[in-house]
């Protein structure tokens, strides 16, 4: 009665995570959770305006192309942002957040003849278990240290339909050059399988901004996901977007008012105004990188190998126990981290915190770790 490929799978991680966070509490432990990369900052006041003004007193079902001011608010975002020029009728369509799109995506380009979807690990579940239920077979990917975290693509099986990346990177806080996305969408082209770039990211940088495959002078064959949930601490909202080759857009025009994803207007109204706002994104910055630099600073003391984490609201560390063991131990003592494996195999030997607790938990947490390492 129920679908095998759900029975196979595991919990999802975060869930487990979650109910071993519980289970200490009980036990009375104070937690500082750094485990769930859900952002605890608060969402901007003209935003959640924006929101209210815009509730009607009837509200229809929104259509899948989504509003035709929101696409044009992302294309002008993403030619300011990344000198992108976008057609916002024909490459751009809002999403209800980036994981349905994201996970939607095989079940409108896997095929009898391309039934492969490539997946990096370490990596954020959802562009397997998306493969998965579209009856995809599943080739890993392993996103290694010394390649910078950057998979190695003399490996793309033939029969490839989607090849997915994720830069910034979400566990380890890698980037990639502009470079990498030339050469990955010339295979792309020359082999008929998709570039799904997940960006979700960009926003959260401490050096230089970060490279995007909209950059790319030809996008034929490219698919970029984004989304107002980091840059904007809208989690809850449920509000991004894909864009890039009108082809692929179009398909998504197309399937998407059969599974019934397309965003509330009202929320498309609260997605407009935080596109066209920077000065928010520049103060959440602000805020990750103040508590970046709180935990930067006892794990320098106590010789803790901080890896790559470049961008992202992440901290991606070695460990040199189980990654599990570890986050099992550090939770005993008050403080909750991802382990790497979580995020798949190539993941061990790591954890990830993610850097959402305030900045006066982020200190005290830091006085745990000062003990704890």
């Amino acid at each position: 009665m129920i679908s095998p490929v759900l029975q196979s799978l595991a919990a999802y991680p975060f869930t487990r995570l979650n109910e071993a966070i519980a289970a200490a509490e009980a036990r009375g432990i104070d937690v500082i959770d750094f485990g769930m990369g859900d952002p605890r900052e608060p969402t901007p006041e003209f935003v959640r305006r924006a929101l209210v003004e815009s509730v009607p007193d009837r509200s229809g079902y929104p259509l899948a192309q989504g509003l035709p001011e929101l696409r044009e608010a992302i294309a002008a975002w993403a030619a300011r942002r990344f000198g992108a020029e976008l057609d916002p009728g024909r490459e751009v369509i809002p999403t209800l957040g980036s994981k349905e799109a994201i996970y939607l995506l095989a079940q409108m380009v896997v095929s009898p003849e391309r039934r492969s979807v490539v997946v990096p690990e370490p990596a954020y579940p959802v562009y397997e278990r998306g493969a998965l239920f579209a009856g995809a077979e599943v080739a890993i990917a392993p996103l290694r240290e010394e390649d910078g975290f950057l998979p190695r693509l003399d490996a793309i099986p033939d029969d490839a339909a989607i090849v997915w990346v994720n830069y910034p990177n979400n566990p380890t806080g890698a980037l990639a050059p502009l470079s990498f996305y030339e050469e990955l969408a010339a295979l792309a082209r020359e082999r008929g399988f998709v570039l799904a770039s997940d960006e979700a990211y960009t926003e959260l940088w401490f050096t230089e901004p970060p490279a995007s495959a909209l950059q790319l002078a030809d996008r034929r064959n490219v698919i970029v996901f984004n989304t107002l949930s980091k840059r904007s601490s809208m989690t809850g909202y449920r509000s991004g977007f894909a864009a890039g080759d009108p082809e692929l857009v179009s398909a998504m025009k197309a399937f998407r008012p059969t599974v019934g994803v397309a965003p509330q207007e009202f929320v498309q109204r609260a997605a407009i105004a935080a596109w066209n706002d920077e000065v928010h994104v520049e103060q959440t910055r602000e805020r990750y990188r103040a508590k970046r630099e709180i935990l930067l600073d006892v794990f320098g003391r106590r010789g803790v190998r901080v890896v790559a984490s470049d961008a992202t609201m992440y901290l991606w560390i070695a460990v040199d126990e189980p990654s599990e063991s570890f986050a099992t131990r550090l939770l005993e003592r008050g403080v909750a981290v991802a382990p790497g494996a979580y995020f798949g195999a190539a993941g061990e030997g790591y954890a990830r915190l993610a850097l959402v607790p305030t900045l006066d938990d982020c200190r005290r947490a830091a006085a745990i770790l000062d003990e704890a390492l």
